[in-house]
C-alpha cells in the first residue's frame, strides 16, 4: 500500500500536497466531464423534443426557457441531493475515527462538503417549487405575476409541494451541519435527506399506470441506494481529489457497502425499466434509449467497483491507481445523475397504456370478492416491506452466527420470534390481504393490527438491539464500528425524547384517531407511496410501545413492572372506543375513495363493521396477551432478584439483614431509655451528692 491508503489517523486528515500536484490534470478534466455530463443531459433533451412532451400529456407549452431551467434545476438538485446523502454517510459510517472522542466530528473536508452541497441542494429546490409550478401545469413566467396565480399553480400539481418537503428537509440538513459537533447530530439530517430525496421521486412518473406499486416500489429503493452508494463513491472521490488520505480500515467496508448494494440497484432498475416499457422494445422509444444509455453507466460502475475490488483484495492498489478508479468512476456516476435528470423531461410508454380506475389508484384489478381463499392465495408481493424484511432477518442471523462463533448463547425463542415478526409483516403486506386492504377497509383494519399489534409484539421479543451490542465488540485501536454507532445512539437525548411514555402512547393511541378520523386516510388511500408509509408507521408505532413494556432491549426510558402494567391497561379503552364508534354505522370512512373505485363486490358498511370489530378484538386480545407476558417477565425478575441476593448472603457480599438487624437494636436501645423517663441531673450511676 502507498501514501494513499495510510493506516495514520493524522495522515488520513491532513492535506499531501504532492498528491495534489499529481492529480491536479485529473481533477480538472475529471471536474469538467462531470459537470457537463450532470447538467447537459436534460436541458439537451428539453430543447430536442420541444413542445411534444406537453402534447402528449395534453399540457400547454411553457416555453423554452421554463423548460430548460426546470431541467437544470432537476439535474443541480439531484446532484447535490447525492453529494450530501454521501458526505452524511461518510461522516456516520465511513471515518477513520477511533478512541475516547471518536463520536466527535473532527473531518472538516467531509463536514465542509455537507455544508456546501445542502445549501446547493436547499437553493436547487427552492427555484424547483417555482419551475415546476410553471412547467407541470404549462404555464410561461408571465403567470408568476400575481399571489392567486401562484397559490393555483402551487395546489394544481403535487410537484410544488414534493418540492417544498425537499427544501425543508435540505434547510435542516443545512442548519444542522453548521452546529453539529457529535455523531448523533447526524441522525436527523440523515432522516430528513432521505425525505427529501424521496419526495419528488414517489410523485413522479413511478405513480402512474399499470403495476405502479411494483415501480414506486423499486423507485424508492433505487433512488435511496444511488443517493447512498453513489454519493458515498463521490465523497470518496472528493477526499483523494483533495490530497488527503483514506484508511486501509475504512476499504474493506466501503466494498462491502458496495457488494451488497449494487445488486440491489441493478435489480430495481430492471424492475423499472420493465415497469415503463410495458412491452414496447428497448429502443423503441426515447424513454428506452434513455435507459439504455443509464444501463451503460451502471455497467460502468459495477465494471470499475468489481476492478477495484479485485486489486485491493491482491494488494496492488496505489495512490495513483485509486485516483484514476475514483476519477472513473466519478464520471460514470454523473453520466447516470445527468440521464436520469432528463428521463424526466419526456414521458414514459406507461402513461399512455389503458388503465381502468382500480389500477390508476392501485395499480393493479380486483375482481374477486375477498373470500378467504382468495385472501390466503391471490399473493401480490409488497417489494418494500420484502426486502426490508429479508435483509432484517438475514442482519439478525449473521449477528447470532458471529455470537455462536465466539463460543456464546443466544436463546432460540428471541431468533424464533424476530423470524415470526417479519413472517407476519411479509405476510399480511405481501399476500391477499395486503393486495385487498386498499380496497376494502375491514381487510385494511386486519393489515393494520396484524403490523401494530402482532408484528412488533414479536420484534421486541427478538431483542435486535441486544444482539447487536453482544455480537459486536468496541476496540479503540480500529475505527468506531457497529458496537460503538449502537452505543452513542442509545445514549441520544433525542432516542429517551422519542421514548418518553407520554409521546409514545400518545403517537400508539392517538394515530388511530388522527388518522382515521380526520380526513387523512382518505387522502392518503389514493396514493401508494402514502399507503406505505401508513404502514411503516404502524409498525414504528407498535415498536415503541411493546418496547417500553414488554421488550428484550433495555428502553431509553424503562419503566417499572406496574408502570408497564398501567401503560397497557391505559390504552385497552382507547382501542375498544374506536372499534365501538366505527361499528356504530356513522359516517363511511373514505367513503368518496370507495366510491370511486366502484368494485361491484363491495359492502362500504359491512366493511367498515368488520373493521370495527377487527379494530376491537384485534386492540383487546394482544393487550391481554401482553399483560400475561408482562406477569410472567415480572415473576421471573422476582425469582432472578431472589436467587441474585441468595447468592450474595451467601458469598457475604450483602449485609443487608445486619444492618437491618442494627437498627432494630438501636430502636429497642431507645425505646428502653424513653421507658425509664428523662434522667435528673445528679441522678446518674456514680454520680457523686
Amino acid at each position: 500500500m502507498t501514501a494513499a491508503l495510510s493506516s495514520s489517523r493524522t495522515a488520513s486528515s491532513s492535506v499531501d500536497p504532492a498528491i495534489v500536484a499529481r492529480n491536479a490534470v485529473l481533477v480538472r478534466v475529471v471536474a469538467v466531464l462531470c459537470g457537463a455530463l450532470v447538467l447537459v443531459p436534460a436541458p439537451l433533451v428539453t430543447v430536442l423534443v420541444g413542445q411534444e412532451p406537453y402534447d402528449m400529456l395534453r399540457r400547454s407549452f411553457p416555453g423554452l426557457d421554463v423548460g430548460v431551467l426546470t431541467a437544470v434545476g432537476q439535474a443541480t438538485a439531484d446532484a447535490a441531493a447525492m453529494v450530501t446523502v454521501g458526505a452524511l454517510l461518510t461522516l456516520l459510517f465511513f471515518r477513520d475515527a477511533r478512541g475516547r472522542n471518536a463520536d466527535l466530528l473532527r473531518s472538516p473536508l467531509e463536514l465542509k462538503v455537507l455544508q456546501v452541497s445542502s445549501g446547493v441542494w436547499a437553493s436547487a429546490a427552492a427555484a424547483m417549487v417555482f419551475l415546476t409550478m410553471l412547467d407541470s401545469n404549462g404555464q410561461p413566467f408571465a403567470r408568476l405575476g400575481t399571489s392567486s396565480s401562484l397559490s393555483f399553480l402551487y395546489e394544481a400539481s403535487s410537484f410544488p409541494k414534493a418540492w417544498t418537503v425537499t427544501l425543508l428537509a435540505a434547510l435542516v440538513v443545512f442548519f444542522f451541519s453548521m452546529f453539529v459537533e457529535q455523531w448523533t447530530g447526524l441522525l436527523i439530517p440523515l432522516w430528513a435527506a432521505c425525505f427529501g430525496v424521496l419526495a419528488p421521486v414517489v410523485v413522479g412518473q413511478i405513480l402512474v399506470g399499470p403495476e405502479h406499486d411494483f415501480g414506486s416500489d423499486a423507485g424508492v429503493y433505487q433512488s435511496l441506494l444511488t443517493s447512498a452508494v453513489f454519493g458515498v463513491i463521490l465523497l470518496a472521490a472528493i477526499r483523494v481529489a483533495s490530497g488527503r488520505l483514506i484508511s486501509p480500515e475504512i476499504l474493506p467496508r466501503l466494498f462491502l457497502f458496495l457488494v451488497f448494494a449494487l445488486p440491489v440497484v441493478v435489480g430495481a432498475d430492471v424492475l423499472l425499466a420493465w415497469f415503463k416499457l410495458t412491452g414496447t422494445g428497448l429502443f423503441d422509444s426515447v424513454t428506452g434509449w434513455q435507459i439504455f444509455a443509464r444501463w451503460v453507466c451502471l455497467a460502468l460502475i459495477c465494471g470499475v467497483t468489481v476492478y477495484a475490488w479485485s486489486i485491493w483484495r491482491h494488494r496492488r492498489i496505489n495512490e495513483k491507481r485509486l485516483s484514476r478508479l475514483l476519477g472513473g468512476l466519478a464520471v460514470a456516476i454523473a453520466g447516470w445523475v445527468g440521464i436520469t435528470a432528463a428521463m424526466t423531461r419526456f414521458p414514459p410508454p406507461h402513461y399512455f397504456v389503458p388503465t381502468s380506475i382500480s389500477q390508476v389508484f392501485l395499480g393493479f384489478e380486483v375482481t374477486e370478492a375477498p373470500t378467504p381463499l382468495v385472501l390466503f392465495t391471490h399473493w401480490r408481493p409488497n417489494i418494500l416491506f420484502l426486502l426490508l424484511s429479508v435483509a432484517a432477518v438475514t442482519v439478525y442471523l449473521v449477528a447470532v452466527n458471529t455470537l455462536r462463533r465466539r463460543g456464546d448463547a443466544w436463546p432460540a425463542g428471541r431468533t424464533v420470534a424476530w423470524i415470526g415478526g417479519w413472517i407476519v409483516v411479509a405476510f399480511v403486506t405481501s399476500s391477499g390481504f395486503g393486495k385487498y386492504s386498499a380496497p376494502d377497509f375491514g381487510i385494511h383494519m386486519i393489515v393494520h393490527m396484524s403490523l401494530n399489534m402482532l408484528a412488533p409484539i414479536l420484534l421486541v421479543m427478538g431483542g435486535i438491539v441486544t444482539l447487536l451490542l453482544r455480537s459486536t465488540r468496541s476496540n479503540p485501536k480500529r475505527p468506531a464500528g457497529i458496537h460503538d454507532w449502537v452505543t452513542w445512539a442509545l445514549h441520544w437525548r433525542v432516542l429517551r425524547f422519542i421514548y418518553n411514555p407520554l409521546i409514545v402512547f400518545a403517537l400508539f393511541v392517538g394515530s388511530y384517531y388522527g388518522l382515521y378520523f380526520s380526513g387523512i386516510f382518505g387522502e392518503y388511500m389514493r396514493f401508494h407511496w402514502a399507503h406505505q408509509l401508513m404502514n411503516v408507521h404502524f409498525l414504528i408505532a407498535g415498536y415503541l410501545f411493546y418496547g417500553l413494556v414488554i421488550g428484550v432491549d433495555r428502553p431509553p426510558r424503562p419503566l417499572p413492572h406496574i408502570g408497564k402494567l398501567g401503560f397497557v391497561l391505559a390504552a385497552m379503552p382507547f382501542h375498544a372506543f374506536f372499534g365501538v364508534i366505527l361499528m356504530s354505522g356513522g359516517d363511511i370512512i373514505a367513503e368518496n375513495f370507495y366510491r370511486y373505485l366502484a368494485l361491484p363486490w363491495a359492502d362500504l358498511k359491512a366493511s367498515q363493521y368488520l373493521g370495527g370489530g377487527v379494530a376491537w378484538a384485534g386492540g383487546e386480545i394482544p393487550l391481554l396477551l401482553v399483560i400475561i407476558a408482562l406477569g410472567v417477565q415480572w415473576s421471573r425478575q422476582d425469582a432472578k432478584d431472589a436467587r441474585r441476593k441468595d447468592r450474595h448472603l451467601d458469598a457475604g457480599l450483602d449485609d443487608e439483614f445486619d444492618d437491618y438487624n442494627r437498627m432494630l437494636e438501636k430502636l429497642s436501645a431507645r425505646q428502653a431509655r424513653n421507658l425509664r423517663g428523662p434522667r435528673v441531673p445528679g441522678t446518674e450511676e456514680g454520680s457523686s451528692s
